[in-house]
């Protein structure tokens, strides 16, 4: 850590807050003696952001003159070590010439700076391609493109960057807050809705912040859609409770304890009417007070009649009311 160095990164101007996190944190990096060549993985932990919004950072840095990034190779096994950074205070310093970008031409057309080997790069012939300072394009420390290439043959891997990021966009769950209020809008009526602020007793022109908007309109339609209330019926219930309430109710919230017993006497109410237009049960049938008569008809008739049903007092108390014949009781089995 050198204090030359953060002090002279707080004091540079017209950056964006990330940009200046960045240099503040590549010159807390820089060691005086050695110079500075944080890792990107480690840069990028330090500054809480992707490897490839770093690398973004670092080209605009470049771009405006505050750095100079060299990449270096080992000279013996020809592998890529982290990327020194000259920063913009260091003696000798020298901005790095733009080389025109071949999408969008900007840039110099001649001058292209080469870097070489006193400047602490192993492998100076590396760097005749500079980054364009807005895309990142050509080779400028550690690789940033999205394209296919084909990694080095003394290197396990290609250093194309991998995205860090997800770039598949997942679709939203919810709609959006203007999307909420258009549905609100559409379902409930500004005629109704002007109806309720009338039986609240508040002025449209001057609307209390809890009433503006569409999020009173959603409430009211969850009354409608939720408590099975219809909107005369949330009217009504509203001015039902400017007469317990001489003052209107601050937001819509304040409402709800009515709203529910309005929905809970309409539900009794329909039970009610449900249970008066029910049937009225059939009439008991009358006790069988003459039981002579009954069981003559039993006899007399070609139902079923068991042996067991008549006993001997029932049988003299028919014959002696002539009710049945003698004849008829011995053919149905009577004794």
């Amino acid at each position: 850590m050198s204090h030359e160095a953060t002090n002279w990164a707080i004091k540079q101007r017209g950056l964006k807050p990330t940009t200046k996190i960045v240099l503040w944190h590549l010159c807390d990096r820089f060691n005086p003696d050695y110079g500075c060549f944080p890792s990107q993985d480690r840069l990028a932990h330090d500054c809480e952001i992707s490897r490839s919004t770093l690398n973004d950072h670092l080209g605009q840095l470049e771009a405006v003159g505050l750095l100079r990034r060299v990449p270096r190779l080992d000279p013996v096994t020809k592998r890529q070590l982290p990327t020194r950074y000259i920063l913009g205070f260091e003696p000798g310093f020298t901005p790095v010439a733009v080389v025109p970008c071949p999408e969008i031409a900007h840039g110099e057309d001649e001058g292209a700076e080469r870097l070489d080997d006193a400047d602490g790069c192993a492998g100076g012939g590396m760097a005749d391609a500079l980054p364009c300072p807005d895309f990142g394009h050509g080779f400028g420390g550690e690789a940033v493109s999205d394209f296919s290439a084909e990694p080095c043959p003394e290197n396990a891997e290609s250093r194309v960057r991998i995205s860090d990021t997800n770039p598949v966009r997942e679709p939203l769950s919810k709609p959006v807050k203007e999307e909420e209020g258009a549905q609100a809008r559409a379902a409930i009526s500004d005629e109704v809705f002007g109806n309720l602020l009338d039986a609240l007793g508040l002025d449209p022109a001057a609307l209390p912040g809890w009433w503006q908007g569409w999020p009173p309109r959603l409430h009211v339609q969850r009354w409608r859609d939720e408590l099975g209330l219809t909107e005369a019926e949330i009217i009504a219930a509203a001015e039902a409770s400017r007469q317990e309430h001489p003052e209107p109710p601050d937001g819509p919230k304040a409402l709800d304890r009515a709203m529910q017993r309005a929905a809970q006497r309409k539900v009794e109410n329909a039970g009610r009417k449900r249970r008066k237009h029910k049937s009225a049960p059939a009439p008991a049938s009358r006790p069988i007070t003459d039981l002579p008569a009954f069981y003559a008809d039993l006899v007399n008739s070609d139902r079923y009649l068991p042996v067991s049903a008549i006993s001997n007092t029932m049988r003299d108390a028919m014959l002696a009311r002539g009710l049945v014949t003698a004849e008829r009781l011995r053919e149905r089995g009577v004794r």
